[in-house]
């Protein structure tokens, strides 16, 4: 693969299609795959889940054992080179290993954050030496990782930190003095990557060790959830710090900061998936049990639409999760070995977006799902022995750790325009032409999703349509108006979510059959149903908020024009289908 050539463009499912047999499906598993996640699941279910209530009472001696044994099993050294002790594995691994641990709680916190951001960036911007020297004990799990970038003034703002660092006079060692907050596995990390501006400016990264002279811990914070998961403060006083701990260049830590975060924000998604199929298999375990009314709850028709909503939204987290997966597998696979710290940079930045929806659908979703499960179970739902209490509390942090879900839909539309910016989208044109189309008569295909695949080119067409409006109203100033954005994100979250399920469902009936992919297709098409009508909201109070009077009748007009001609009836019976096929199975299927 030539060093900036890709089959795919990160985020051109804005402003293109792309075709079923590029993407990757759970349904392309290979038996490799599902090894590491039998490992996995089996590891979760035999060794974390019996370990719960030792865990929610903060044992972090025993988060600490397990992790180990994680790492005894290879669980935390897929994504490190075998040259170093790991297994090397692709990002579809990664993926799956992250799901089947999702349901874990805090445990499920503090494995992704070591095996993600807290040894990814020495697997993939540090030098010879320290790959050496620390790779192959955070693949055994003889060293424990955590990740510092977040600071009392600092957030979503990273690049305002004020830790600093300076290099000593004899130039062997850096000095840094801040403080980091919300720091996952600080309580047992041994090494801490770490942000600091040198003299007072240039954002650097830093490998530190535990017992480097000068840096200590707060106290452990007491939150409303992932309880198994330590959160503490790390405190940097005169810290000193080897000068060839410097990881990547002086000045360039945001490289490594908030590329990573783009696969923190990936592996959020996966986890929060795997939670949502654990969820939704509580819930259908117990709504058949629980009888009202001379009944079982299942029986009852505001039950079944709780559950085909669940399982329609994991559908569509699922498919885009490993159509990411395999997104980033593609870009990334072949660099394990490589020098070139750009090259890796620009592979690592290409699907910032597709990374951002994974994180916001995925956590959005369990956040749905968790809420229901909790409704579903009724007073039950609210006793710690169930289950779905410590779900409902451990869910919520999603939507704020790796970058809040605010800053990661801002974060989608501006990649769009940025792009545009630089030529390299040539976005005007494609307004023009989304108009076009949505004026043109359409011709309709033949097949067993083609009404879900016209909606997909809808959703698109629309969502160009309202970036042009926007920029028609404001510009250049246009990335200053973050309810706008938030929109148009929404849109684009809909349209990345939708196609990767259609995408998925047309594989799946070209290779099987439409009969054997029944339930693949009453997913989709129940998914297209509500995103339709979620998008033509999205767009109307986006056309309200940035569009004058005498284009508001008009744009809304073609907005609604062009979205409710894909409607169709039978919605309810087509939940219901989906609904009953969960509840025979006893779990998430499709």
């Amino acid at each position: 693969m030539e060093a900036d050539t890709l089959l795919y463009r990160g985020g051109s499912f804005l402003y293109g299609p792309a075709e079923a047999d590029t993407v990757f499906t759970p349904e392309d598993f290979t038996e490799e795959h599902r090894m590491i996640a039998q490992t996995a699941k089996r590891f979760l279910e035999q060794d974390v889940r019996p370990q719960n209530e030792v865990l929610e009472n903060q044992d972090f001696g025993k988060v600490k054992e397990l992790l180990q044994k994680a790492g005894d099993l290879g669980l935390l050294g897929h994504s490190v080179p075998e040259a170093y002790g790991g297994l090397g594995l692709d990002k579809i691994s990664k993926g799956l290993v992250g799901e089947m641990l999702g349901s874990g709680g805090g445990y499920s916190v503090a494995h992704s954050n070591h095996t993600c951001i807290a040894t990814l960036p020495i697997t993939y911007f540090g030098t010879e030496e320290q790959k050496g020297k620390y790779l192959p004990k955070l693949a055994s799990g003889e060293f424990l990782g955590a990740y510092c970038l977040t600071e009392p003034n600092a957030g979503s703002d990273a690049l305002a930190a004020q830790t600093t660092a300076r290099l000593n006079e004899t130039g062997t060692h850096y000095i840094l003095n801040g403080t980091k907050m919300f720091i996952t596995n600080a309580e047992f990390a041994d090494t801490f990557i770490t942000y600091a501006k040198v003299d007072g400016k240039a954002f650097t990264a830093f490998i530190v060790e535990k017992d480097f002279p000068g840096l200590s811990l707060g106290p452990e914070e007491q939150k409303m959830g992932i309880k198994s998961s330590s959160t503490r403060p790390v405190i940097f006083e005169d810290c000193e710090v080897p000068a060839e701990n410097l990881l990547g260049e002086v000045g360039k830590g945001h490289v490594i900061a908030l590329n990573v975060l783009n696969l923190g924000r990936f592996n959020l998604g996966s986890a929060c998936m795997g939670a949502s199929k654990y969820g939704l298999g509580l819930t259908l375990g117990y709504v058949k049990e629980r009888r009202q009314f001379g009944r079982t709850i299942a029986d009852f028709g505001a039950t079944q639409e709780k559950i085909a909503s669940m399982a329609m939204r994991i559908y569509a987290a699922e498919s885009l999760q490993y159509r990411t997966a395999g997104y980033l597998e593609e870009a990334l696979g072949g660099l394990y070995d490589a020098e070139d710290q750009g090259l890796i940079a620009k592979r690592m930045m290409e699907y910032a977006a597709e990374c951002a929806v994974c994180k916001v659908y995925g956590s959005e979703t369990l956040d749905a799902v968790a809420d229901e499960a909790l409704q579903l179970h009724g007073g039950y739902g609210y006793i710690k022995e169930y289950g779905v209490e410590q779900m409902y509390r451990d869910s919520r942090i999603n939507r704020i750790f790796e970058g809040t879900n605010e800053i990661n839909r801002l974060l989608i539309p501006m990649n769009l325009l940025k792009a545009a910016m630089k030529g390299q989208v040539p976005l005007p044109d494609l307004v023009e032409q989304a108009a076009t189309e949505m004026n043109a008569p359409q011709v309709e295909e033949i097949g067993p999703v083609s009404r879900e695949a016209e909606a997909v080119k809808a959703v698109r067409r629309v969502f160009l349509m309202s970036v042009g409006l926007a920029y028609e109203t404001y510009g250049d100033k246009l990335g200053e108006e973050q309810a706008v954005l938030i929109k148009l994100a929404d849109m684009a979250i809909a349209l990345y979510a939708a196609e990767s399920a259609v995408l998925r469902t047309e594989k799946a009936v070209a290779e099987n059959g439409e009969e054997r992919e029944k339930l693949k297709r009453h997913l989709t098409q129940a998914l297209i149903d509500e995103l339709l009508l979620s998008v033509e909201m999205d767009a109307r109070q986006l056309i309200q908020s940035a569009v004058d009077n005498p284009q508001l009748g008009s744009a809304t007009a073609a907005v609604t024009a062009e979205l409710s001609r894909l409607q169709r009836g039978g919605t309810a019976d087509t939940k219901r289908k989906i609904a009953l096929a969960q509840l025979e199975a006893g779990r998430y299927v499709s």
